[in-house]
């Protein structure tokens, strides 16, 4: 029976794959950010407003395995801060879009939907992520890079 459902999953998600990917943003070659105290150390700021907020210009901090997800969307949060420099939350809302890549044993990957406030705030911002393939990490408008205090050599 868990392998029928497996197999009815896989056919569900291949046949609703578009043949061609609308990701506009992808870079194979780029480098995913260093990582210190848990958290990504993002050194740019995205110039398209689009980034990150559009489906189609999704963060893409790629290729990892599903399993590693949560913990490179906490790398990523981590090494942001709200605009003038609030503490973020987030949580994963839902999923969408799927798409044709070659980073997924089922050859299809989704676009991972995540709700982020600001301490302080009840305004909700969506963010489009996207774990299968790469891109180059920026922080999005609206938000603040981390500031990380100097360390001693």
């Amino acid at each position: 029976m868990k392998y029928f459902f497996s197999l009815l999953i896989a056919f569900t998600l291949t046949s609703c794959v578009s043949t061609k990917s609308t990701i506009k943003n992808i870079d194979s070659t780029a480098l995913r950010p260093l990582v210190r105290d848990q958290a990504y150390i993002i050194t740019e700021y995205a110039t398209d407003a689009k980034y990150g907020y559009d489906e189609d210009y999704p963060i893409n901090i790629g290729f990892i395995n599903e399993k590693q997800e949560n913990i490179n969307i906490q790398y990523y949060f981590s090494g942001l801060e709200g605009p003038n420099g609030e503490k973020i939350s987030y949580k994963k809302v839902d999923t969408c879009c799927p798409f044709p890549t070659k980073n997924s044993l089922m050859g299809a990957g989704t676009i991972g939907i995540y709700e982020v406030t600001f301490e302080g705030s009840d305004k909700k911002i969506t963010l489009y992520f996207n774990i299968y393939e790469k891109g180059k990490i920026l922080c999005p408008k609206g938000f603040s890079i981390k500031k990380f205090p100097a360390r001693d050599k």
